[in-house]
């Protein structure tokens, strides 16, 4: 019985993936990765065109279709079904016999050998769970957070775990002014954090702090998760919340939080010690940093 899901993002296109308890691996949606490849919104061309290759490689010899296997996943009307599943050393040998070169980006994404800034930073983000550093941490201060930006942001940014001093905007938004962020930042760690508005109020002050000079968003959202644990033993399953929704709630957040405390309140779970539920949420963060 599969019950594990995964869903990461790449070209913003959804490549889902089940856990086979059998095997103990994971099996990827071959219309995913086709489409994330070809950057395809159509979801019927992807398939189509993943029909094509399945036949195209099997007549060039490549051992590919009859290690396939079919795993059911949610179609774009909301039903489950069966659809090929290619495990981990399939999707490399698909992505390395792509008719064009689209593919090398995703073949990248794919291993975690992305040597983008943000790359390398999503990869420290997975090692977190493991590490046990998260679990020495004491949620809600601000040591807390400047160890997460420290961990995520380390040998990538001068300033990883620094907070700034420099006055910065984003969107039209200014965020605290950097002659006062020192003194907000403290008051910030001071609000209480034993209820659930309570500890959206402190995750959205500091969201209006932004304490560093990049990477606030990722870090935060850490740091929120640490004080649902903590508290209410509870976190958020990311995966839950749709990024243009997020991103529009934590905009109204500067004078209304109603909206995100709705979206977060929906997405708790109890499964706070749940590896898979941990790397969706790092997937989901990401993600919501991407340029559309």
């Amino acid at each position: 019985m599969t019950t594990k899901k995964s869903i990461r993002f790449f070209n913003d296109r959804m490549v889902r993936a089940v856990w086979d308890e059998a095997q103990s691996k994971w099996w990827f949606s071959a219309t995913d990765i086709v489409r994330a490849i070809n950057n395809e919104e159509d979801y019927t061309k992807g398939r189509n065109y993943w029909k094509y290759l399945k036949g195209k490689m099997a007549k060039d010899g490549i051992e590919l279709v009859s290690v396939t296997n079919h795993f059911k996943f949610e179609a774009p009307d909301g039903k489950q079904r069966a659809a090929d599943a290619l495990d981990a050393v399939c999707v490399q040998t698909l992505a390395k016999h792509y008719p064009n070169n689209r593919a090398s980006a995703f073949l990248d994404w794919f291993t975690y050998s992305d040597n983008t800034l943000d790359g390398q930073s999503k990869k420290k983000a997975y090692t977190l769970f493991e590490s046990g550093i998260l679990d020495s941490m004491k949620p809600g201060t601000v040591e807390c957070l400047r160890q997460i930006h420290a961990f995520l942001f380390g040998g990538l940014y001068d300033f990883a775990g620094k907070i700034r001093t420099k006055t910065i905007s984003k969107g039209g938004t200014i965020f605290c002014r950097a002659e006062y962020l020192m003194q907000n930042l403290i008051v910030i760690e001071q609000m209480p954090e034993s209820t659930f508005n309570e500890i959206v109020d402190k995750y959205v002050e500091m969201n209006v702090a932004h304490p560093f000079m990049e990477g606030n968003g990722r870090s935060t959202r850490i740091w929120l998760d640490l004080m649902f644990k903590h508290s209410l033993k509870k976190c958020v399953d990311w995966s839950q919340i749709d990024k243009k929704h997020y991103l529009e709630a934590m905009r109204r957040s500067i004078t209304d939080a109603k909206t995100i405390k709705t979206l977060l309140k929906q997405a708790l779970t109890d499964r706070i010690n749940d590896r898979e539920i941990f790397m969706k949420g790092i997937d989901y963060s990401y993600y919501y940093e991407q340029e559309d």
